[in-house]
């Protein structure tokens, strides 16, 4: 059975911030551990990473459409990573 790792990058004000420390966030899979968020970073984005964060946010509980009906929101995984030599480009130059 094959899990996907790293969902996708963490765009936010508080990611471009901590992106000029070296530090990346990423959602990635719920079951997911420290070595293969390690491994998939290290062979994607050709980078070699120092530490590894975890934490899981939570879901919710929405209202949506007309009638307001309740939908749950998944949890998130997200990992913050230290890069210590290369950097990650989130906006690629076109």
């Amino acid at each position: 059975m094959a899990t996907i790792i790293l969902k996708s990058p963490v765009v936010t004000e508080k990611a471009t911030a901590l992106a000029q420390k070296n530090v990346y966030l990423f959602v990635v899979g719920t079951f997911a551990t420290k070595d293969q968020i390690r491994h998939a970073v290290e062979t994607f984005y050709n980078v070699t990473v120092g530490s590894i964060r975890v934490s899981i946010r939570k879901g919710k509980v929405q209202r949506v459409g007309k009638k307001m009906i309740p939908k749950e929101i998944a949890n998130k995984k997200v990992a913050y990573v230290t890069v210590t030599k290369g950097s990650i480009s989130l906006f690629p130059k076109a």
